[in-house]
């Protein structure tokens, strides 16, 4: 790995975990537990795009441990590692097959397993499957999220586009 991109990965996991920690500390006006914004997602997408899969996940990672060690919980974490990594999978396996103006696509269905692998944990923690019920919710929270975010990772692509051809 050259210090271009090993820079770059550097760079992008301590905005993600600023990002990560400010949203953290920022209490939702709907109280609905386990959804948030996940507006650390948007480093995440713009990883796979820019860097790669390998180089996203290790980015994800990373935020995900540290993050959680710093303002959560070893509970949170595996909330936060589970959802984290099915979601990196999905977006991962999308990317072949997308534009890159269809990632409010991916972001969609990287949030829908963000929130699957979360429910994932919620049944094994708690020792039943009831908890599904708690999907409908996540499902819409996840559609909602997901495009927002991956709006904003469409938006900072285009815009570092601009940037990289002015310069």
């Amino acid at each position: 790995m050259n210090t271009k991109k090993l820079t770059q990965m550097a760079l992008l996991t301590a905005i993600s975990m600023i990002v990560f920690l400010i949203e953290a500390q920022i209490p939702l006006p709907f109280a609905v537990p386990g959804v948030k914004l996940g507006v650390a997602n948007v480093i995440t997408l713009y990883a796979i795009w820019t860097l790669g899969r390998r180089e996203a996940g290790a980015i994800l990672l990373i935020r995900v441990i540290l993050g959680n060690l710093v303002a959560g919980s070893v509970m949170a974490m595996a909330f936060s590692l589970a959802g984290g990594l099915l979601c990196w999978v999905i977006m991962c396996l999308l990317k072949p097959i997308m534009k890159r103006n269809q990632i409010w696509i991916m972001s969609i269905l990287g949030a829908l397993g963000h929130n699957a692998g979360q429910l994932l944990v919620a049944a094994f923690v708690t020792g039943t499957a009831s908890i599904a019920w708690y999907a409908p919710v996540l499902v819409i929270a996840g559609v909602i999220t997901g495009f927002f975010t991956g709006q904003c990772a469409q938006i900072l692509l285009n815009h570092m586009d601009k940037l990289k051809t002015k310069g």
